[in-house]
């Protein structure tokens, strides 16, 4: 099924693959962020998440992405979430 699927948008013309994960990936960072500013949850999923979908076409995304990663796994939660 992922094969499928990865063969499909492969097939897709690069433009048109670009075009849209522009579409998809802006949405949900633009979505992400209106999140901060109204009370919603899944704030940073949808920013990761957008980044991840640009990340399939952008180098420049994906270069954010392992940065974004980086310095996600120099978090700790037990120092974030002291009582």
């Amino acid at each position: 099924m992922k094969n499928r699927i990865a063969k499909a948008w492969r097939s897709l013309p690069a433009a048109l693959r670009k075009t849209i994960a522009l579409v998809i990936g802006s949405t949900l960072i633009v979505t992400g962020l209106l999140l901060i500013i109204l009370p919603g949850p899944f704030t940073m999923p949808l920013l990761i998440l957008g980044l991840v979908v640009l990340a399939l076409e952008f180098a420049w995304a994906e270069a954010m992405l392992i940065r974004v990663r980086q310095h996600g796994a120099k978090l700790n939660p037990k120092k974030l979430f002291k009582r």
